[in-house]
């Protein structure tokens, strides 16, 4: 049976784990009080989401490799993927377990959907007597006008139906049929050409993924660039400017903005009657309180303290 519904979310970590066919890592790069809202729907062989999200962020994807998954802009404040802005109409194909950086500067709203890869082939078979060609890497579609235009009304007729018409979508014959028209209209659009340049973009995109997967398991550790760059195999410029790019940050600002994130997390699920701002600070290996606490202030507009002291489930 098909579910589905609306999810809203104050804490990022939440939102984060809330995804059940990617694993995402967000880090928030603004100021202010963080919501968001997930739609979710759930079909026979698709799953859809529609995210929306309120401030700046930069979020790193990881995919499973048993799914197919495809990301997309919804509305006018789209995502920048890899390194470049999608524009209305685009689709990006992701490769099997692929791992990608995906950044906002502000609010957001993008679409994710995943299928099967053996639903894919046979539905992609039935329809144009041959299999679709999965990527080795992602890459950005950019269908006709008339199928990019079919993709996203069904899109938002599925969203739709998972926030209101929730009596409507457990009827088996809407659920068949809204799958069968989604899976036609994304085969139509999956057989588009791809946009060169995320081609040439792809190199500096996965030189990033390595860094992020040598600071993953050490973020509270003290990492010296020069070194992070020796093992990742890379010049320390080609890392800054591979950053710069993909991240719209330096590597030692992300990684400033990694542990922040970490010790905001930190700090919103401590009980405050027995944490201490500066036990959390020196937990995420800030060892300047004073510093520490003016940085926190700059980045989410808050001292550390009023994070501490607030309800966790607000």
């Amino acid at each position: 049976m098909a579910e589905g519904g609306t999810l809203t979310f104050t804490d990022p970590d939440g939102y984060a784990a809330a995804f059940r066919e990617a694993r995402i890592n967000l880090t928030i790069t603004g100021a202010g009080d963080f919501t968001a809202r997930l739609t979710q729907l759930k079909l026979q062989h698709l799953e859809v989401y529609r995210c929306r999200e309120n401030l700046p962020r930069i979020a790193y994807l990881s995919f499973p490799s048993e799914r197919m998954m495809l990301s997309f802009p919804v509305g006018s404040r789209p995502p920048i993927f890899g390194g470049l802005a999608l524009r209305t109409g685009d689709i990006v194909f992701h490769s099997r377990g692929e791992r990608v950086h995906q950044r906002s500067s502000g609010a957001c709203e993008w679409g994710l959907m995943s299928l099967s890869v053996n639903q894919l082939a046979d539905c992609s078979e039935a329809l144009t007597g041959q299999p679709i060609a999965l990527p080795r890497a992602s890459s950005v579609l950019k269908p006709a006008r008339a199928a990019a235009l079919r993709f996203k009304r069904l899109f938002r007729q599925a969203c739709r139906l998972a926030e209101t018409g929730r009596k409507l979508i457990e009827r088996p014959e809407v659920a068949r049929a809204l799958e069968q028209e989604l899976l036609h209209a994304t085969i139509s659009c999956l057989s588009s050409r791809a946009d060169d340049n995320r081609k040439r973009n792809h190199t500096r995109a996965a030189i990033v993924v390595r860094f992020e997967e040598a600071i993953s398991d050490r973020i509270d550790r003290k990492l010296r660039i020069p070194e992070l760059c020796a093992e990742i195999g890379v010049p320390e410029r080609t890392l800054r400017m591979c950053c710069a790019e993909i991240l719209g940050v330096s590597p030692s600002r992300y990684l400033l903005l990694r542990r922040l994130n970490k010790a905001r997390s930190a700090l919103r699920h401590a009980d405050a009657s027995k944490a201490t701002v500066a036990e959390v600070a020196r937990n995420h290996r800030f060892l300047e309180f004073g510093r520490f606490a003016v940085t926190y202030r700059t980045i989410f507009g808050e001292l550390p303290s009023a994070t501490l002291q607030r309800d966790p489930d607000m």
